[in-house]
């Protein structure tokens, strides 16, 4: 009798794409087969000594029991602020400013939530981390896709981006109220230099549009390459925020540590909103967070080295194996067209194959957009033993495909 009851929410939010590739993984595991897996970002070190160590210590004190602010204790939003100065040379007032969230994705949905009124539209490029789009529809907004371009070294071809731009403005009815980016990118690894962010900006200001920037990963790149911030733009924050997370850049997933900065109107929007939904996180997990931001970084560099050892072994293993793969300045994972020999599978096909013939498990690029669909991400959680074994098991994977042509 409750058949006619429709969500309407949930009835516009698409079957989860990486489900299918989770249940022949876990299927494969009840059976007792070694799956070497690189199908989730989800880091494996631990979190550093220190931080571990403050939480301890903040956790024995019972003051810190009670309820928390839902934007942010002050120190950890001062801490947030100085972290930008440090990094790059921006300032931000911790009041107005600065947000600590529960993770960077809570963070982005509470704010697309404040500030999307129904039918707005966001322009959102594909690839994309699966809720940087679907946040908005959850809004009751609309999201126009553009495929992102990028070169051989996974560099973003800004010509391509904004003429995308400009034809989704003349084309969208509303025009676009926001664009959301992510550089350095996921599922892509593509990395952008400043120059892109002031022709941004200034296009902001043009169109009268917000921007969010999502630099999670901004933390972890090679090679020399280094992460440029939107507001080392003068006048960014008129029509930027950007969130970052501690999840990747000190080991800390679990924890659920993020933060957004930026435009004092959408800031306060995502604070307000807060108070209504949370009372922020457990005490001395924020009181951690501000050791991680504010203390010794050569953790850092350790885990930065350590992505970039797996990314090197990965690239070269897989390369003699017969799957050719660039290696990218950035970000833990590694954004890899389908081997020639499976091309025509598509990446859903491929990466079930890939599970079951060669007990690889990696995320299908369809599951980030239909751009997406002649790649596959592999995210660099396993170790270089583990991953000279998958490197093996792929070679006679593509080999029996050679054989079946």
């Amino acid at each position: 009798m409750f058949d006619e009851i429709q969500f309407n929410t949930i009835n516009r939010l698409p079957e989860y794409v990486f489900a299918q590739i989770n249940e022949i993984k876990l299927k494969a595991r009840r059976e007792g087969e070694d799956i070497i897996d690189f199908s989730m970002g989800n880091p494996d070190g631990s979190t550093p000594k220190h931080i571990v160590d403050k939480l301890v210590e903040a956790a024995q004190k019972p003051k810190n029991y009670g309820y928390s602010a839902s934007k942010g204790i002050y120190k950890l939003r001062l801490a947030i602020c100085n972290w930008y100065k440090r990094k790059y040379g921006v300032d931000l007032d911790p009041e107005r400013e600065a947000v600590a969230t529960m993770g960077s994705k809570e963070g982005y949905v509470h704010l697309v939530q404040a500030i999307t009124n129904p039918g707005d539209v966001a322009i959102v490029p594909e690839p994309a981390y699966p809720i940087h789009t679907h946040a908005f529809i959850i809004a009751g907004g609309n999201v126009v896709t553009s495929p992102l371009s990028f070169d051989k070294e996974y560099r973003l071809d800004e010509e391509v981006f904004f003429k995308n731009l400009d034809k989704a403005f003349k084309e969208s009815i509303p025009r676009p109220k926001f664009v959301v980016v992510n550089f350095p990118h996921n599922p892509t690894t593509v990395t952008v230099e400043k120059p892109f962010y002031e022709r941004l900006v200034a296009l902001a200001k043009k169109e009268r549009f917000y921007i969010i920037s999502d630099i999670a990963y901004a933390d972890l790149t090679f090679d020399g390459y280094k992460t440029p911030s939107i507001f080392e733009v003068e006048g960014a924050k008129d029509v930027a925020v950007e969130s970052f997370t501690l999840s990747k850049s000190y080991n800390m997933a679990g924890w659920r540590v993020g933060f957004f900065v930026g435009n004092q109107k959408l800031i306060t929007s995502l604070q307000k909103i807060k108070s209504w939904f949370d009372y922020g996180m457990f005490t001395p997990i924020q009181v951690a967070a501000t050791i991680a931001l504010d203390g010794p970084q050569d953790c850092l560099e350790e885990i930065i080295e350590k992505y970039k050892k797996r990314r090197d072994v990965l690239c070269d293993a897989f390369s003699k194996a017969g799957w050719h793969i660039q290696k990218p300045k950035s970000t833990m994972f590694v954004w890899a067209k389908l081997p020639p020999v499976a091309a025509h599978l598509g990446s859903m096909e491929f990466s079930k194959q890939l599970l079951k013939e060669a007990k690889v498990a990696v995320s299908p690029g369809i599951g980030f957009g239909e751009h997406g669909d002649d790649f596959v991400r592999i995210a660099l959680i396993e170790n270089e033993k583990r991953t000279r074994q998958a490197a093996r098991n792929i070679k006679k994977y593509l080999q029996s495909l050679k054989t079946e042509v």
